[in-house]
């Protein structure tokens, strides 16, 4: 559930981190709300960004061409992620 903010968000609360909003379990048995893990994201996109567009250049090889298309759109796919969960990290937040 989403709570009504006044406001924006100011500096200081993505510097303290903001609680995992999306965690449907948050709070259950007395846990504390999740915190995203940014930094791994941006590894793990970085990664797959690489090894999709190796895919796509592998199968653009072999003319298998919905393959390539499809290892394309994943890396795009990557690239967008990458670019949102950096902004996220410039913003302040830790992770």
């Amino acid at each position: 559930m989403r709570i009504p903010r006044d406001r924006p968000r100011t500096r200081e609360e993505y510097q303290r981190g903001l609680p995992g909003y999306h965690d449907p379990t948050a709070g259950f048995g007395g846990a504390a709300p999740a915190y995203s893990a940014l930094t791994l994201r941006i590894w793990l996109a970085a990664i797959g960004i690489l090894l999709a567009a190796g895919a796509a250049v592998l199968f653009a090889t072999i003319e298998m061409w919905w393959v390539t298309v499809l290892m394309s759109l994943v890396a795009v796919g990557l690239v967008i992620d990458l670019v949102w969960v950096v902004h996220r990290k410039r913003r302040g937040e830790p992770g």
